[in-house]
């Protein structure tokens, strides 16, 4: 029996023979010609870019004036979007007005993004601000809050109660402007406004009674 006929005769397992040792040399070729794959010295999980501990952070508005201030524990800056990840921070937002005291709070954790423009506050959050002028301390509790905080503006879906000297407010879902103190209570708002106090008139003369002796003139006075 001759090559030719033996081949003629088995040709499909010959063929498949042969597909084979092709596949096995040009994969042999391609592990001899492909570059060395770069090992990777990375161990464990993904690293911040860095790690900060006992911080206080500054934020300004494109005045330059002051819009947020933070002092925190703890703060992990994320390689991937240059975030950063914040725990139990406690925060100030200055109203930049004479006379008026700044917003002071602290919540469970916080999230910046990169531009330092969007703040998320997580967790429970609570605000206060001092009383000043003829305007009475105010406070607010909350949870799970975006801000902006150049813009002085903030908002949740989330339950909030705040306490403003002998008046109340609550709802869920808020929106709060700390420049025009505005706040808008979005569902289920309750409040409790008690009558304000009536100043008495400065300067005021007691009534004279009914059939009281006037003084007598003094000199110079018409009787």
């Amino acid at each position: 029996m001759n090559l030719r006929r033996y081949l003629r005769d088995r040709g499909v397992p010959v063929a498949i023979v042969l597909i084979g040792l092709a596949t096995g040399a040009a994969q042999m070729l391609y592990w001899w010609l492909a570059p060395t794959p770069k090992e990777s010295d990375f161990v464990g999980p993904p690293r911040s870019g860095y790690v900060l501990t006992n911080f206080k952070l500054w934020a300004f508005d494109v005045d330059g004036l002051p819009s947020f201030r933070m002092v925190a524990p703890h703060l992990e800056r994320r390689e991937n979007d240059e975030s950063l990840y914040i725990n139990t921070p406690n925060f100030e937002m200055p109203s930049n007005q004479p006379g008026v005291p700044p917003w002071l709070g602290n919540s469970l954790y916080a999230w910046v993004d990169k531009s330092g423009t969007l703040l998320k506050l997580n967790g429970p959050v609570f605000m206060h601000r001092a009383a000043f002028a003829d305007t009475a301390a105010a406070e607010m509790h909350t949870s799970d809050v975006t801000a902006w905080p150049k813009e002085n503006r903030m908002e949740t879906a989330a339950p909030a109660h705040m306490v403003q000297g002998d008046s109340k407010l609550s709802g869920v879902g808020m929106r709060a402007n700390l420049n025009t103190n505005h706040l808008e209570l979005l569902d289920e708002s309750h409040g409790t406004y008690p009558p304000r106090k009536l100043r008495s008139q400065a300067g005021a003369q007691p009534a004279v009674p009914a059939g009281a002796a006037h003084p007598a003139a003094g000199p110079g006075q018409a009787g």
